[in-house]
C-alpha cells in the first residue's frame, strides 16, 4: 500500500522538477524573465515542445486536485511560449482545454461560448482554493491573445472580470506565498512569467489600443481620460512616453495645439527614442504656420531618424511577451507612422527653397540625390508616402540650383533627365481626360501612356530650365535654342475629349489644376515667355511680340509675359495698346509667388 502511494507522489514530484528545469533553461539566456523572442526564436521552439510534451504526460492521467495545479502551471508556460511566436489559435486551444478540465474536476457542467459568462463560471467553480490563482492566470494569457489579435470588444465585454483579476494579482498575496514556499521547497512549480509583470503590462498596452482605438473613431476626449490615466503606471518608459504621445493627439483633434506639444515634448523627455513624438509636433508647427521651428523640427526629425537605433523597433523588450506583440492595431499603427529619413529630407529641402533659404535647400537636394546614388539608402523602405521619381527630383534640385544662381550645376542635372527621357519620347503623345483614362483602354495601357506623358513632361521642363540657366548667363542665343527645343517637344503632344480626335491642346481646354494638361500648358506659355524675353533682349522686337502673345495665350496667368509684351508694345510705339496689356496682366491674381 505504501509502494502504491509513494508512486504517484513521485510522479508529481518528478514532473515539477522537469517543469522547473525547463523554466530555468528558458530562463537561461537573460535574467529574470528575459528572453527575447525575436533573437531566440529557435530557443523558443525546443521550450514549447518540451513543454507540450510535459503537458501531454500530464493530461494522461484523470484531473486530479494535485495534479490539475501543476497542469495549469505547464498551460501557463507552454501557451506564453506559444503566444510569443504568434501561435494564438493553439494557445486558445490549450487555455480551452484546461479550463474544461477544471470544470470536469469541480463537477460543473460546460458552458457557452461567449467570453464573459465562460471565464466567470470558470472562475466561481473554483473558489477560493488553490486552483484559483492558476485560473486567473491563464485568464491574463487569455486577455494578452485577445489584445493581440485587437479584439478589443471582447476585452471591453469582459471588464469587470479582467479589472478583478487585475486587483487580485496586484496585490501580490498569491505570489507571495508562492515565493515563500520556493525558499523553502523545490515542489513548487516555477512559471515562465510572473504574472504581476504580466497584468502591468496588459493594463497599460490594453488603455493604449483602447485609446487609439476611440481616436481614430473621433471620440478624443473619451480617449484622453484614459491615457492620463495609463501615464502614471509602472510600465517601461516606451509604454509611457505613447501615453503621452496619445494625449498629444487627442489634444491636437480637440484643436488645442499648444496642449498638445506639452505632451510631445512629456513623451520624449520620457523616452528620447519617440520619433512619432517628433513628427506630430513638426506637424502642429506646419498647422499654426510657424515656419522656422518646422524647418527646426524638420531638421532635427532627420538628423534622428539616421541614428543607428530608430531601424530598431520601438516596443523591442526583453520580455516573453513584448509590447510589441500586444499592440497590433491598425488604427495605433497609423497613428504611430514616422515618413522615411529621405522623405523628411526631400520635405526639407522643399521647405527651405519656399521659404527663401534657397542654399540651404540646395545643400539638402544634393544630399539626398548622393543618398539615393549610394547603396546605403538609410530609411527609404520605411513606411510614409513615396518619394516623387528621380526625374522629377533632379528637376527640383536643378531649380533650387538655378534660384542659388548656379546655373551650370543646374544644367548638368537638366542633362541627365533629358538624356534618360528623350529617346524613349514617341513621335505623339495623346492626353486623355483624367476620368476617362483608364475606361477605353486596359489598366497596363493606361499605366504606359502616364509615362510617356511624364516622359514628355520631365524632357520640356529640363529643357526650360537650360533656357533660364542661359538667361541667367545673358547668353540670348543659347537661351533662345534651348526654349524652342522646349516648345517643339510639348507640341508632340495632343489632348484627346470623349470619342473625338486628338487635337492640340489650347488653354480654354485646362481643368482641373495640376493635371497633366495644365502643367503641359504652363510650360508652353513659360517657354515661349522665356524666347519672347530672350528675343526682347536682342531687338528681336517683332518676334519677342509674337512669343510674348503666344505665351500669354498658352498661359493666361503668365505675368511675366503680359510685362514683357507690354514693354514691346511700348518699344515699337503703341502705347495704348502697352497700356493696356499692363492693366490686363495687373488684374490676373497669380497663383505662385514664383515663376
Amino acid at each position: 500500500m505504501s509502494d502504491k502511494m509513494y508512486q504517484p507522489l513521485s510522479l508529481l514530484y518528478r514532473w515539477i522538477q522537469e517543469n522547473n528545469e525547463l523554466v530555468n533553461k528558458c530562463k537561461q539566456r537573460g535574467g529574470g524573465d528575459a528572453l527575447s523572442p525575436d533573437q531566440n526564436k529557435p530557443h523558443l521552439r525546443w521550450c514549447s515542445s518540451e513543454f507540450h510534451k510535459l503537458l501531454k504526460k500530464i493530461q494522461g492521467i484523470p484531473p486530479l486536485a494535485d495534479y490539475l495545479q501543476l497542469e495549469l502551471t505547464v498551460v501557463y508556460n507552454v501557451c506564453l511560449c506559444s503566444t510569443a511566436q504568434s501561435q494564438f489559435s493553439e494557445a486558445e486551444l490549450l487555455l480551452t482545454q484546461a479550463t474544461e478540465r477544471v470544470l470536469q474536476m469541480t463537477g460543473d457542467a460546460p458552458v457557452a461560448s461567449d467570453p464573459p459568462v465562460f471565464w466567470r463560471t470558470v472562475i466561481n467553480s473554483v473558489g477560493d482554493t488553490a486552483l484559483n490563482p492558476c485560473v486567473l492566470y491563464l485568464l491574463c494569457l487569455q486577455w494578452a491573445i485577445w489584445l493581440s489579435t485587437c479584439q478589443l470588444k471582447i476585452i471591453q465585454e469582459c471588464q469587470d472580470e479582467l479589472f478583478s483579476v487585475f486587483e487580485t494579482l496586484s496585490t501580490g498575496v498569491w505570489d507571495e506565498g508562492r515565493s515563500e514556499l520556493r525558499e523553502k521547497s523545490s515542489d513548487i512549480p516555477l512559471l515562465v512569467m510572473d504574472p504581476r509583470r504580466l497584468i502591468e503590462l496588459l493594463q497599460i498596452c490594453t488603455i493604449i489600443a483602447q485609446g487609439a482605438e476611440s481616436l481614430s473613431e473621433g471620440r478624443s476626449s473619451e480617449a484622453l481620460s484614459g491615457l492620463q490615466t495609463a501615464s502614471s503606471l509602472p510600465a517601461p518608459r516606451t509604454l509611457i512616453a505613447y501615453t503621452h504621445l496619445l494625449s498629444g493627439s487627442c489634444l491636437a483633434h480637440m484643436s488645442c495645439p499648444q496642449m498638445a506639444l506639452q505632451c510631445y515634448r512629456k513623451a520624449l523627455e520620457t523616452d528620447s527614442r519617440c520619433v512619432c513624438a517628433l513628427y506630430q509636433s513638426m506637424l502642429i508647427y506646419r498647422q499654426l504656420g510657424n515656419t522656422q521651428a518646422e524647418i527646426q523640427g524638420l531638421r532635427l526629425l532627420h538628423s534622428t531618424l539616421m541614428l543607428p537605433f530608430a531601424t530598431e523597433p520601438a516596443l523591442a523588450d526583453t520580455r516573453l511577451l513584448s509590447p510589441s506583440l500586444l499592440l497590433r492595431s491598425q488604427s495605433l499603427s497609423s497613428l504611430l507612422s514616422v515618413p522615411s529619413a529621405l522623405s523628411v529630407l526631400h520635405n526639407l529641402a522643399l521647405k527651405c527653397v519656399h521659404h527663401g533659404r534657397v542654399s540651404d535647400g540646395v545643400e539638402y537636394y544634393l544630399d539626398l540625390l548622393a543618398v539615393l546614388h549610394s547603396e546605403d539608402q538609410h530609411g527609404v523602405h520605411a513606411e510614409g508616402p513615396p518619394l516623387p521619381s528621380l526625374p522629377e527630383l533632379y528637376l527640383q534640385a536643378g531649380a533650387a540650383l538655378l534660384m542659388a544662381r548656379r546655373p551650370a550645376d543646374c544644367m548638368a542635372l537638366c542633362d541627365e533627365v533629358i538624356t534618360t527621357t528623350l529617346e524613349l519620347l514617341p513621335e505623339k503623345v495623346v492626353l486623355a481626360e483624367p476620368e476617362e483614362k483608364c475606361e477605353a483602354e486596359t489598366r497596363a495601357l493606361c499605366a504606359e501612356g502616364d509615362d510617356r506623358v511624364a516622359m514628355l513632361l520631365w524632357a520640356g521642363a529640363a529643357y526650360l530650365l537650360q533656357g533660364h540657366c542661359h538667361t541667367q548667363l545673358k547668353d540670348w542665343k543659347q537661351a533662345v535654342t534651348h526654349y524652342t527645343r522646349c516648345f517643339n517637344l510639348l507640341v508632340k503632344a495632343r489632348f484627346k475629349k470623349g470619342s473625338f480626335q486628338p487635337q492640340i491642346p489650347s488653354a480654354d481646354m485646362v481643368g482641373k489644376q495640376g493635371t497633366d494638361l495644365c502643367i503641359l500648358q504652363k510650360l508652353k506659355g513659360l517657354s515661349l515667355a522665356g524666347r519672347g524675353i530672350s528675343f526682347t533682349q536682342t531687338d528681336q522686337l517683332r518676334e519677342a511680340l509674337r512669343d510674348l502673345q503666344l505665351s500669354m495665350q498658352a498661359f493666361p496667368e503668365c505675368v511675366s509675359a503680359g510685362l514683357w509684351c507690354g514693354e514691346v508694345l511700348w518699344r515699337l510705339g503703341r502705347r495704348w495698346e502697352a497700356a493696356a496689356c499692363w492693366e490686363k496682366t495687373w488684374s490676373f491674381t497669380p497663383q505662385f509667388s514664383v515663376e
